[in-house]
């Protein structure tokens, strides 16, 4: 059967199918994702699919977007994900998802707090990835692109339940074409001088509060919140 191709039920295991009965909404599956420890990579770099996330019980961006990718995709959601381009390589890929009303939401999951999902307020793609550019400039970062993908394009390979990395994902989301974002430097320097400022005055927390438009946030993980 093609991967392009959502697999049938018993595809899946006990676990898998059990988590897919009880994450019914973008909410539900940001939720999820928030409690699951952020994957760090301490045994050497990863690309786990759905059923890695579930076996291993941790995800970092990607992970958890193909995960948010097959949850929902039996609740008529496409495996829609939005991959960000940054000046330092450090590139970020959210879930993205479209309300009954067509407003654009995401779901996401990062060490960085204003990296995470988004609530269904936005009319468009762009407008959504724009609401990241500023919490994206830390020490090196800064947005310079970003592009709507739907992984049905990867045909046959198995990005779903592969047991093994799937670096393919990767490798093509990098290659695919990202629409630019321009934004003056100006604005780049003072978003890095107060994101340093900050770090300076408080070495062991993130930015969170002093980002504006913070209602149209998603839920943070319990670990972030405040910081």
């Amino acid at each position: 059967m093609a991967s392009a191709e959502r697999p049938r039920p018993s595809a899946f295991t006990r676990t898998e199918r059990r988590l897919i009965e009880r994450l019914r909404t973008p909410a539900d599956v940001q939720q999820y994702l928030n409690d699951l420890p952020y994957n760090n990579e301490p045994d050497g770099a990863t690309l786990r699919s759905f059923r890695g996330v579930v076996r291993h019980g941790t995800a970092h961006c990607l992970e958890a977007a193909l995960a948010a990718a097959v949850l929902l995709e039996g609740y008529d959601y496409p495996p829609l994900v939005l991959s960000f381009e940054s000046i330092d390589k450090l590139d970020h890929v959210i879930f993205v998802w479209r309300g009954p009303d067509g407003r654009w939401g995401s779901i996401a999951r990062s060490r960085d707090p204003g990296l995470h999902g988004r609530k269904p307020v936005f009319d468009t793609p762009r407008n959504l990835a724009l609401s990241y550019v500023d919490p994206y400039v830390d020490y090196t970062g800064a947005v310079t692109g970003y592009a709507v993908v739907d992984l049905r394009v990867m045909g046959s390979y198995d990005w779903r339940l592969s047991g093994r990395s799937v670096w393919k994902v990767e490798r093509m989301l990098l290659d695919w074409p990202h629409r630019r974002i321009h934004t003056s430097q100006r604005r780049i320097d003072a978003l890095r001088a107060r994101y340093c400022a900050f770090r300076e005055t408080h070495p062991d927390r993130k930015p969170v509060d002093y980002y504006p438009r913070r209602d149209r946030w998603a839920p943070l993980p319990r670990e972030l919140e405040g910081k």
